[in-house]
């Protein structure tokens, strides 16, 4: 499958002064053509640093390094800021997590649309207006007209992110970044915002990735996800593997956060403590404090990804052969159970799941 995007060993460092801030260490990440990937962790484990490194969009005080850093066979550490813009307005389209700090207060939303075709593509007068009513009417807003002439604050919240979606869609990009676009609305907005991403990516044939801190909310619009915490990923796979067969203790514990209509447990698992300061660099596994299941080497050296299936990799001591023999919670192990039939189903094979010495099927 070809990758559009390929990020190798990425670390973003933040300078406050006399302090550092080490947001990202040490990511590798690909999107692949027409798939949809997304990327979830809570606030701070570097998930929106990481996509808005790759865009170009960090500040001067930020050092940003790579082995490698692609969008097709353009290498962005040596793109020029002229080049960047350029690609941000033709190549890379955004959606912000805040329209009301994306969208300029003072600019009508149909300039605010149009600004990209006349800036980048020189398009003007009659054609221009027609372009920015077929790019608002494209994201489900009745009247383009109208609202084309109003300004952000007199649109509601569902309102304003549809128009910020036309906005980063009217330059037809090839790579949609989508940064936590549901956070502020209601679950039946989210809902209406998932599935036009979901529509606008068939129908303009988008790679798209997919920023949240909610693994609720990418069950049924991914394709790969990827976990993040204290700027690394810990765990990637497919969208079943995630659901259905985790195995990292930070994914587990992102997955019972999840509210379910069946949910009959009498306990949540939970995650004590809090993320790591990222103003040093940390020793051993960052997950170390807050894992239940963390052993002594935990705490002194980091873990490699351990390859779980051909696209199912996780960052973890617990996959290590020597691991002593543990159980996950009673939830994970239904998940497990759940893969085990979807397998089999899909086989018409019942899955032989051979046992590590850490009882994590493989």
């Amino acid at each position: 499958m070809t990758d559009i995007v390929t990020v190798k060993n990425l670390k973003v460092v933040f300078n406050e002064g006399n302090e550092q801030v080490y947001a990202v260490n040490g990511v590798d990440l690909s999107l692949h053509q027409g798939e949809t990937l997304a990327l979830v962790g809570e606030s701070g484990s570097g998930k929106s640093v990481a996509t808005h490194a790759l865009l170009g969009l960090l500040g001067k005080d930020v050092v940003v390094t790579a082995d490698e850093m692609l969008y097709g066979e353009t290498d962005l550490l040596q793109t020029s800021r002229r080049q960047y813009t350029h690609l941000r307005g033709q190549e890379l389209g955004l959606i912000f997590q805040d329209p009301l700090s994306g969208l300029n207060p003072t600019m009508r939303i149909g300039r605010q649309i149009g600004e990209g075709l006349k800036v980048h593509r020189y398009v003007h007068g009659h054609a221009l207006k027609q372009a920015v009513f077929a790019a608002i009417e494209d994201v489900g807003l009745a009247d383009p007209a109208l609202i084309a002439r109003k300004y952000p604050h007199e649109l509601s919240g569902g309102q304003r992110q549809r128009a910020m979606i036309a906005m980063a869609l009217v330059m037809q990009p090839k790579v949609l970044i989508a940064d936590e676009p549901t956070t502020a609305l209601d679950v039946t907005l989210q809902a209406q915002i998932l599935a036009l991403i979901k529509a606008q990516k068939v129908k303009h044939d988008l790679s798209v990735i997919f920023i949240t801190h909610d693994l609720g909310v990418v069950a049924n619009i991914a394709d790969r996800v990827a976990i993040m915490y204290a700027g690394k990923i810990v765990e990637v796979g497919t969208a079943n593997e995630i659901f259905y067969h985790p195995q990292h203790p930070y994914t587990w514990g992102l997955l019972d956060a999840v509210p379910s209509s069946d949910d009959q447990r009498d306990q949540l698992f939970t995650l004590p403590g809090t993320p790591p300061d990222l103003h040093q660099p940390i020793k051993g596994d960052a997950f170390a404090p807050r894992n239940p299941y963390a052993m002594p080497i935990d705490f002194k050296k980091e873990p490699p990804l351990f390859q779980v299936s051909p696209t199912h990799f996780v960052r973890s001591w617990l996959l290590d052969p020597r691991t002593p023999h543990y159980q996950p919670p009673v939830t994970i192990q239904k998940r497990w159970a759940r893969f085990a039939q979807l397998h089999a189903e899909q086989t018409n094979d019942p899955v032989v799941e051979s046992q590590q010495a850490g009882g994590v099927p493989v």
